[in-house]
């Protein structure tokens, strides 16, 4: 008996149609140029619902050169071939679709050229100048469009990473499997492209190729799937190995001072030493202590979130990860920076992405639906006395003039917008931990029908139930919410300090405006149209301010400027602080968090 030398592997989900029709034309084509008993026929069936699993073990049992592979769950394409590859015995590992779209008679070139040639990888290609691959429109530009982006991002030679037709020499193969992280779609790309980076010899050839049943883009699989892939990807490879410890912290250093940097053009600074040259400095440093206090109060209350979610951390940490995150948001657009945050639990917590990024969105839905309560409260106030008509005309007159009151009607507006919206958000939350339904899934089947879908869903299951755990969990709901209570009373509190330091009495009529127009001012900066919120912050608490209060406008821009600038320093030098404490940067958090697999936390007292 020949020992096996070839090993062929069928990926096979739902085939009951084609399957055995598939292992009759391989026996056949492989018998042509390999002597018997030299190769195995393996049916990869990857967790089938239909007749697959019964056919390919009826085709075992009648013949020994057919093996069946079976799997009790979806593994995704690459999952099942990387699965069966390790349960192959052949020296030479081959693979193609199941559908038979590449012309059969192209696999002796395909396996000779590892098992004879001695290539580590061979794969066909229906993009090289002289095959004759037939390409609709449809399959074409889609095609075209991905392997040139390959090309360009992860630098490959090759023209087709695609084409479900490549063969691998055993060892070769056994090394890059585990460098492969995809178990999808991107699984025959990345194995390429690692193949190449690794040294081994690659043969890409022309093949005949016939497209065979329909073909569409898939939003999931397609742009979510293939493109982040190919983001992970060039992470891992490109930018990953060139972060030292020495580039990585001067990195995080240069962030710091852009945030400084971008602080100063939006900050004027010679108009910020102004304001204060009239204002008692005593007092302008005793509102930056105030404000730093509430900081430990944030950490804490992400300390209440993670508990509620089964991750118990301690707050000091927690504290210098929100402060690392809010000095990123002070130089990333869109609030980018919030993401670091999920990166430095990640890397240095060990917690799953899912659950860091809707931890996250719990303490800003929590934000929104403070301040925006905080704002309601105060304008029914308004509304009470007769005062709301000042502030109605100051935004539509010329009370308040000037680019302060061009800022103010933009921020107001967008303030009005995002608390609906978090309103909304905090309704919608509740009402979906109360149900048993799973929206997730059916919308995620409404756009995609992919075995990459239920990958996809499964990540975004995990974070809706962690954000709806929270929104269940009635005492984490009461903790987090007098957390952020007290937070934003806090930020308040530091902007009264500052008009007392401009000279301001604080009377009930200018702490409720105070309330007011902070919490305004903060629901604003939600749209990230500058660094920081800035202006936008500032136009809402000026007119606020100079409408319904005896402060002038010159003085409320003032005030405004000043209580913004201590914020966003205490954020800095805060942010500064925890980078030198954690020894971390903001580009060391992500460097140290390439693995997006979910990973038990550690359980610290």
């Amino acid at each position: 008996m020949t020992a096996v030398e070839v090993s062929v592997v069928l990926p096979a989900y739902n085939e009951a149609d084609t399957i055995e029709q598939t292992v009759s034309i391989t026996l056949e084509t492989l018998a042509s140029f390999l002597p018997e008993d030299a190769y195995e026929v393996i049916v990869a069936e990857d967790g089938c619902s239909d007749r697959t699993p019964e056919i390919a073990t009826r085709l075992a049992n009648e013949d020994s050169r057919v093996r069946h592979v079976h799997s009790d769950e979806r593994l995704g394409r690459g999952g099942a071939l990387a699965y069966a590859f390790e349960r192959a015995d052949g020296e030479t590992m081959v693979y193609f679709d199941t559908d038979l779209a590449t012309d059969m008679s192209h696999l002796e070139e395909l396996v000779n050229a590892v098992r004879v040639d001695g290539y580590d990888v061979a794969t066909g290609s229906r993009w090289m100048p002289e095959n004759r691959a037939d390409r609709p429109a449809k399959r074409g530009i889609p095609s075209f469009g991905y392997n040139t982006l390959v090309r360009t991002v992860l630098r490959s030679d090759l023209k087709d990473h695609q084409c479900g037709f490549k063969a691998f020499d055993r060892q070769a193969l056994e090394t890059l499997l585990p460098l492969v992280q995809d178990e999808h779609w991107f699984w025959d790309t990345e194995l390429l492209v690692k193949a190449q980076r690794n040294g081994y010899r690659v043969k890409e050839f022309p093949v005949d190729w016939t497209p065979k049943g329909d073909s569409k883009v898939d939003i999931v699989r397609d742009v979510f799937g293939m493109g982040s892939q190919i983001l992970r990807t060039f992470w891992e490879l490109s930018v990953s190995p060139r972060i030292t410890r020495e580039v990585s912290l001067g990195a995080g250093t240069m962030l710091v001072v852009v945030a400084l940097l971008l602080m100063t053009q939006y900050l004027d600074p010679d108009r910020v030493l102004a304001e204060m040259a009239g204002a008692a400095p005593e007092v302008v440093a005793l509102s930056a202590v105030v404000y730093a206090v509430s900081w430990p109060l944030r950490g804490i209350r992400y300390r209440d979130i993670l508990v509620s979610m089964g991750y118990r951390e301690r707050w000091g940490f927690l504290t210098g990860a929100v402060f690392i995150s809010q000095t990123g948001n002070l130089v990333f657009p869109a609030r980018a920076g919030d993401a670091v945050r999920a990166y430095v639990i990640k890397a240095r917590r060990s917690i799953p992405y899912p659950s860091g990024f809707a931890s996250l969105a719990v303490e800003r839905v929590f934000d929104l639906l403070t301040i925006t309560l905080l704002a309601g409260v105060v304008m029914m106030g308004l509304a009470v006395t007769g005062s709301a008509e000042q502030l109605l005309t100051a935004l539509t007159g010329d009370t308040v003039g000037g680019d302060a009151a061009s800022s103010g009607r933009t921020a107001v507006a967008v303030a009005s917008g995002v608390g609906l919206a978090a309103i909304g958000a905090v309704v919608a939350i509740v009402a979906s931990a109360r149900t048993d339904r799973n929206f997730v899934r059916a919308v995620i089947g409404r756009l995609s029908s992919d075995s990459y879908a239920d990958y996809v869903a499964g990540v975004i299951e995990g974070f809706v139930g962690d954000v709806q755990t929270v929104a269940a969990d009635g005492s984490a709901f009461t903790r987090v919410g007098i957390g952020s209570l007290l937070i934003w009373t806090f930020d308040v509190i530091t902007a009264l300090i500052v008009f007392a330091a401009f000279g301001y009495s604080l009377t009930p009529s200018l702490v409720a405006v105070g309330f007011f127009a902070v919490s305004v001012g903060n629901l604003a900066k939600v749209l990230p149209l500058t660094p920081g919120g800035v202006g936008l912050y500032e136009g809402a608490f000026t007119v606020i301010v100079a409408s319904l209060t005896p402060v002038g406008v010159a003085a409320a821009i003032g005030v405004a400027i000043v209580d913004h600038a201590v914020k966003n320093v205490v954020t800095i030098i805060g942010g500064v602080a925890s980078m030198a404490w954690l020894n971390v940067s903001l580009t060391t958090a992500v460097e140290e968090s390439q693995s997006t697999d979910a990973i038990e936390p550690e359980t610290n007292d």
